[in-house]
């Protein structure tokens, strides 16, 4: 798949920032009066500054409303739904803790809760497309929420449950790269079931479907070489995980620590997100003869 920026960086950002409000409607860190405002300003600005760079991928900007009209049978319209209401409540909950002094708990709740749902519906998105194996498996919806967690704790400068969460999305992680590396196999697609003529005997291509770049080429079709892909993986991982576990522990969880530990995360995150998209092969690969270089 073709791995476009606007979508990265709306799954990097918008998910530690619901993973930090997530951690602020808990109480981590219980925080009133303006260090509650700006831990919740951040959460903000990261989730819905997310949002909004995901508007850069849209074909038509301007139909993002409806969006919200389908929220029983899409996805996307549930994270549109449970965003909107997260954030709603965010707003809430930090006007409470901010100029009332207090924490809410089941507003609390309630946010961290809807926050969560949020980067699980965005999860979702990809989770249940049967036409990219590789992302089609549980790893993809828990390793959203594990990064998300994990970011958010960092940003929080909640030491311990941010180690805890990056061990758990790093085991995550590796999971997924190894599963994911079967799954288009395993599914059972080839050109055979892409062009419907593989029941008489084996299929080859003698051309191609036609000789110009189109749609599907264009966003469904992209290849990455596996060295480059294995490499690539191996600074997303220490980015990610050791490096900024790393610099939170040596540091006796100082906060000028998270203050380094996060770009360094993110980074890692941000990298790993990308071969999450462009190591997904879409069935329609097998069409334009297209598949993944080995």
């Amino acid at each position: 798949m073709h791995p476009a920026p606007s979508i990265i960086l709306f799954t990097v950002l918008s998910g530690a920032g619901f993973g930090l409000l997530a951690l602020l409607g808990l109480g981590l860190p219980a925080a009133t009066g303006w260090l509650a405002f700006a831990f919740h300003a951040i959460g903000a600005a990261l989730a819905a500054g997310g949002l909004a760079i995901s508007a850069f991928h849209l074909g038509n900007p301007q139909r993002a409303l409806r969006a919200f009209t389908q929220w029983r049978t899409s996805w996307l319209s549930r994270e549109a739904v449970t965003a909107t209401a997260a954030l709603t409540l965010a707003a809430l909950h930090g006007a409470a803790a901010t100029f009332l002094g207090v924490r809410p708990v089941v507003l609390g709740g309630a946010m961290a809760a809807l926050c969560l749902a949020t980067v699980l519906t965005t999860s979702m998105i990809y989770a249940q497309m049967r036409t990219v194996p590789r992302w089609r498996q549980p790893a993809t919806p828990a390793l959203f929420l594990a990064w998300s967690v994990a970011g958010g704790a960092l940003l929080a400068a909640q030491g311990p449950v941010a180690l805890v969460a990056l061990a758990v999305a790093g085991v995550l992680q590796l999971h997924a790269w190894r599963t994911g590396d079967r799954r288009f196999a395993k599914a059972g697609q080839s050109v055979g079931t892409a062009t419907g003529l593989g029941g008489p005997g084996q299929v080859r291509q003698l051309a191609p479907p036609h000789t110009g770049r189109n749609y599907l080429l264009d966003e469904m079709v992209f290849r990455v070489g596996r060295r480059h892909a294995r490499r690539l993986r191996a600074i997303a991982f220490l980015l990610a995980v050791p490096a900024p576990a790393a610099l939170v522990l040596g540091t006796g969880f100082a906060h000028l620590a998270y203050a380094a530990a996060v770009p360094v995360h993110l980074a890692g995150v941000l990298a790993s997100r990308w071969l999450f998209f462009a190591e997904a092969e879409h069935v329609v690969g097998l069409y334009y003869d297209a598949r993944q270089p080995a």
